[in-house]
C-alpha cells in the first residue's frame, strides 16, 4: 500500500515518528540517532526512515516547509501508515526577550494566520494544542535530562516573511514565545484522527535582537531537541 506523496509498505512505520521540515534533516536523524535505520521512501525527495533507538521502534520522516504540506503528510502517516504519535522536531523564531538563540520551546498551543483549520471547523476558530501526554512526557524528560525547556502557545504563519512589521512585538504583548510554520496544522490533523501530536522546537531565530545561527551552528544545537524528542517518543511507545 502506498499513498500519493509515501511509497512505503504499509507495515514499514513505527508507531511513533518524528518529523523535521528539512528531509535532509530526516536523512541526519536517521544516520546519526537511530539503530538500523533504512529509508523507506523518498518520493519526491521527501524522505522517510525506519529505526531503532533504545530498542524501540522509530521513524522519521519529511514534511516540508508550512502547513499544507505538514499536514499533508500528517494525514497520509497518521490515515495509511497507522502512525499514533507525531513529533515535530523544526526550528522557531521567538518573540519573547527571555528566550534566546538554542533554546528548547515546547509548543502547548498554537495560533495561526492560516485559514487552514478554519475550513475543518466550519468557519469558527479552532484552538490547536498538543497532546497532553506527549507535552508532559516531554517536560518530565527534560527535567531528568537537566535540560531547560519554555513552554506555551506559539504562532504558526504561512508567511516566512510576514509582511506585518508589528508582528513580533504583538505576540510578545499576548505571551506567545516563538513563531513557526507547521504545528497548528500538525494538532488539527491529529486530533481529527484520534492521534497525539506535539511540537518541540529550537530557537534557531531571535525576532527581538535580529541574532541567528549559522547552519553549522543549526546542526550541533539541534542536538538537544533531537535527543529529547526521540527520549520522548521511545518512553511514549506502547
Amino acid at each position: 500500500m502506498t499513498t500519493p506523496h509515501i511509497q512505503a509498505k504499509s507495515d514499514q512505520f513505527a508507531e511513533t515518528c518524528l518529523l523535521p521540515g528539512d528531509p535532509l534533516r530526516a536523512k541526519f536523524i536517521a544516520e546519526n540517532y537511530l539503530q538500523r535505520a533504512e529509508c523507506i521512501t523518498s518520493t519526491r525527495n521527501m524522505l522517510g526512515y525506519s529505526g531503532f533507538y533504545n530498542q524501540r521502534p522509530v521513524s522519521v520522516m519529511g514534511t516540508g516547509m508550512g502547513m499544507p504540506s505538514c499536514m499533508l503528510y500528517a494525514e497520509e502517516l497518521i490515515k495509511d501508515y497507522g502512525v499514533k504519535r507525531l513529533i515535530r522536531v523544526g526550528s522557531c523564531g521567538s518573540t519573547d526577550p527571555e528566550i534566546g538563540l538554542n533554546d528548547i520551546v515546547l509548543a502547548a498551543g498554537a495560533s495561526t494566520d492560516s485559514n487552514a483549520n478554519r475550513h475543518q471547523f466550519n468557519g469558527y476558530d479552532y484552538a490547536a494544542i498538543a497532546d497532553f501526554d506527549l507535552l508532559s512526557g516531554a517536560v518530565d524528560v527534560a527535567k531528568q535530562q537537566k535540560k531547560t525547556v519554555k513552554v506555551g502557545n506559539v504562532f504558526s504563519t504561512d508567511s516566512f516573511y510576514h509582511p506585518n512589521r508589528k508582528l513580533t512585538a504583538m505576540l510578545n504583548r499576548l505571551h506567545i514565545l516563538a513563531v513557526e510554520m507547521e504545528a497548528a496544522g500538525l494538532y488539527s490533523v491529529a486530533a481529527r484522527h484520534r492521534a497525539r501530536a506535539l511540537a518541540i522546537l529550537t530557537v534557531s531565530d531571535d525576532l527581538i535582537t535580529q541574532q541567528h545561527l549559522s547552519g553549522d551552528e543549526r546542526e550541533r544545537s539541534f542536538d538537544t531537541m533531537i535527543t529529547l524528542a526521540l527520549a520522548v517518543a521511545t518512553d511514549s511507545d506502547g
